[in-house]
């Protein structure tokens, strides 16, 4: 082989391991600023009490998301409560607002949900050993602050059954090593194509481990978009398995 091709992919290779040693580095350094990434590791549940801000009304919001993949949210609004994404570990089902009967997704959807399920606490504890890939993509200014721009490949799902590539773009603070935003292509429904986005402030401490507790949602370039405010985070709490069961008669 040519010396100088040997060079240059010597020179590739080299380039490329510092890229993720940075990228590594960088999630690192987000895990020992948020709390450890051993307490990170041990932790078994989170249950968040919240309020959602749709169209200038506030709507109570409980969210409980569990190690095993269980997890489920609930908004009241006017007395009624309208459940959304409540996974048992096998089945994945939430209110239809037109009839305010429970509905469970169907097989695609809730195959996709149990691939996504891996995330908590967060994608990117032992990401290696769920089989993500992380890639820094250099620094990019999100709203006036300078942020780690890092690239998430995590397990593909299916969109109309065929295998799609699901990628997320999280943007890490230079500052303080904390994600301000992810980002990630719509892959299916109305809004497919479109790009979500998902922007948190406000961390706080909660039993030694960092949280925001505020975050935006809505899609990038378009106006709007709703924000939930948390107001109580607890770490570790007992729930009941009926909490995630299908409701009878439905």
């Amino acid at each position: 082989m040519n010396r100088n091709l040997l060079v240059v992919l010597f020179l590739f290779v080299g380039i490329t391991a510092s890229q993720a040693q940075t990228a590594d580095e960088i999630i690192a350094k987000y895990f020992e600023n948020t709390g450890g990434k051993e307490k990170w590791a041990s932790l078994q549940g989170i249950k968040m009490m919240a309020k959602l801000n749709v169209q200038g009304m506030e709507l109570p919001l409980s969210i409980i998301e569990l190690k095993d993949g269980r997890q489920f949210s609930v908004a009241t609004f006017q007395g009624m409560q309208f459940y959304q994404e409540v996974f048992d570990g096998t089945s994945l089902w939430g209110t239809n607002q037109m009839t305010m009967k429970a509905e469970k997704s169907d097989a695609e959807t809730t195959e996709n949900f149990k691939v996504n399920a891996v995330d908590f606490p967060s994608p990117f504890l032992d990401y290696q050993k769920k089989g993500f890939k992380v890639e820094l993509l250099g620094k990019e200014t999100v709203e006036g602050s300078e942020t780690f721009k890092i690239k998430l490949t995590k397990k593909p799902i299916k969109v109309d059954g065929k295998e799609t590539e699901s990628v997320e773009f999280y943007y890490f603070d230079v500052a303080d090593f904390v994600p301000i935003l992810v980002e990630s292509e719509v892959k299916s429904g109305p809004a497919k194509g479109m790009i979500s986005q998902a922007k948190m402030s406000d961390y706080q401490e909660v039993n030694g481990l960092m949280f925001p507790f505020s975050m935006t949602a809505g899609a990038k370039g378009q106006p709007g978009g709703q924000t939930i405010t948390f107001t109580a985070i607890e770490l570790d709490p007992k729930v009941e398995d009926a909490t995630f069961a299908f409701p009878s008669g439905n």
